[in-house]
């Protein structure tokens, strides 16, 4: 049987949730305010809890932030029950961690569908998280205190889900610390003077993402896009830092990724200014090929492939139009089947 927290001021909505939950086959524990609601957290440390934001002592973010500084409450699946539906009031939960919202009022559906979700979820990215913890040896030269540290750390962090479109961090955002993508793909864009989106990488299971501004201790450079559903996990700034003072191996296989990041950036630039759309477009889709896994079928919207290309979308299409007319790619909507990857890679400027 699942235990659900139930944290609500309002003795209306918390009973009557409570009842739904417990006619499901839920054991339901109760807190009228946050305070209360953090101590039955760290007591019992549910499977599952449900918390409002407006609360008297001890508001919902401040519930939160005190169970994610705690290594036993900091992985409990969190959703606020809030009846406010601002775009700041969701980014900032999910800035500090929460899973989902539920907008007051909802009904029974809503509720036991968002939680049974969640718990689902819950344990199928329990499986991504074991297999990127086995994937961090790449990064350290043998198996030292320094990896064994990282990886501590990362087994201790919350797994915070990323819905498609949602946006991680925006350009000029103070970082909150180093992001290990667990699931998806993360792109990261830079808005051009004329107004034009442009990519400047994507990131996929276990990429780092927001390197460059740690290291720098700078703001972020750059806006990061889910472009899936994808999960990630937050090492936060100042024990990454530590990490990388204690341990001078550690810190040379990051400044080897923050290099290489910064050699396909360069290249891309390289890409921008000599090369002919028809060549960059080829580019494009073998980048993609390469990140679904050379798979010769990707998924990507027409803005999408002129964010990359650096080109207008309407630039995309009649291109795209030119690759099927000579048998290259297949296109059906966003679906673009690749037939002939070698023509793709031999193709002139």
């Amino acid at each position: 049987m699942k235990t659900i927290l139930i944290i609500e001021d309002n003795a209306d909505i918390r009973e009557g949730t409570a009842e739904i939950l417990g006619l499901s086959g839920y054991k339901v524990i109760e807190a009228d305010n946050g305070k209360t609601g953090v101590e039955l957290a760290t007591a019992h440390q549910p499977d599952l809890i449900l918390c409002d934001i407006m609360m008297p002592e001890l508001d919902g973010y401040g519930v939160l932030l005190r169970l994610s500084k705690n290594m036993h409450t900091q992985a409990i699946p969190f959703i606020f029950l809030t009846a406010k539906a601002e775009r700041v009031d969701h980014r900032k939960g999910m800035e500090l961690g929460a899973d989902d919202y539920l907008t007051k009022p909802f009904d029974d559906v809503e509720l036991l569908n968002a939680i049974e979700s969640r718990l689902q979820k819950k344990q199928k990215l329990e499986i991504y998280y074991s297999r990127s913890l086995e994937n961090l040896e790449r990064l350290a030269e043998g198996n030292g205190k320094g990896i064994r540290e990282l990886k501590s750390m990362i087994a201790g962090r919350k797994i915070r889900q990323i819905k498609k479109k949602q946006i991680l961090f925006y350009d000029g955002d103070q970082p909150q610390g180093l992001y290990l993508v667990i699931e998806g793909n993360i792109k990261t864009t830079k808005m051009a003077p004329d107004g034009r989106e442009l990519i400047t990488g994507i990131y996929q299971a276990d990429d780092y993402l927001g390197l460059h501004a740690l290291l720098l201790e700078a703001d972020h450079a750059e806006t990061a896009e889910a472009l899936d559903d994808s999960a990630v996990c937050l090492l936060p700034k100042d024990m990454v830092t530590e990490l990388l003072y204690k341990y001078p191996d550690l810190g040379r296989q990051f400044f080897k990724i923050l290099a290489n990041n910064i050699r396909e950036k360069e290249d891309q630039l390289i890409e921008l200014a000599y090369l002919s759309v028809r060549k960059r477009m080829a580019n494009v889709l073998l980048r993609l090929s390469k990140y679904a896994g050379a798979q010769e079928q990707i998924s990507a919207s027409r803005e999408e492939l002129a964010s990359m290309a650096g080109i207008a979308s309407e630039t995309v299409s009649r291109t795209l139009t030119d690759f099927k007319e000579e048998g290259i790619i297949e296109k059906k909507g966003s679906v673009i089947q690749i037939l002939a990857i070698e023509r793709l890679q031999k193709m002139k400027n």
